[in-house]
């Protein structure tokens, strides 16, 4: 497993027992204790730190997107479990945009099927399947999708004047084609 998975990993204990508490302690001292825990060696280069404050900073709106895009299940409805993963998912996508959404969205698969219930890993997927689709269309979807990169920098190139290496006594220079 990788290390980011295994500090998204404590993240998610760590935001289901401040969830099940009443949304109430001292997250960073439960990521830590949760880390040294579960996994003492994974080194942590602050991943998880930016993961937890991100949700917390980003809570409302993380919470009304998915009231949103998830408007058969009220907030109170869902498992803790699926909860917290999709509030850790949509962070990442809308917000964190360090990694690429793709992984974002089968790593919250993946803590779905490791957590929640049968039919978790398929809901997870089709919220944010839905932010991702919401994202795209509105032209958000983040620079780390490496196909949008690409696509963009052939259309850049194509905008280009044709130019060619034209060598004379003193290097080469550019010599627009005509």
């Amino acid at each position: 497993m990788s290390s980011r998975h295994l500090i998204r990993t404590a993240v998610l204990q760590s935001l289901f027992q401040w969830d099940f508490w009443g949304k109430t302690g001292d997250l960073i001292k439960d990521l830590r204790r949760n880390m040294s825990e579960f996994n003492p060696e994974v080194e942590d280069d602050g991943f998880g730190q930016r993961l937890i404050q991100g949700v917390i900073k980003n809570l409302s709106a993380i919470d009304d997107m998915l009231k949103r895009l998830a408007p058969e299940w009220p907030l109170d409805q869902l498992s803790g479990v699926d909860r917290n993963i999709l509030r850790l998912g949509i962070f990442e996508l809308k917000f964190a945009k360090e990694t690429p959404p793709k992984v974002v969205i089968n790593e919250a698969i993946e803590l779905a099927k490791a957590f929640g219930s049968d039919s978790s890993s398929k809901f997870i997927n089709g919220v944010l399947g839905s932010l991702y689709k919401e994202m795209e269309a509105n032209g958000e979807v983040p620079i780390e999708d490496f196909k949008q990169i690409f696509e963009q920098s052939i259309a850049a190139e194509s905008a280009l004047p044709d130019m060619t290496a034209d060598k004379d006594s003193v290097g080469a220079t550019l010599v627009k084609k005509t």
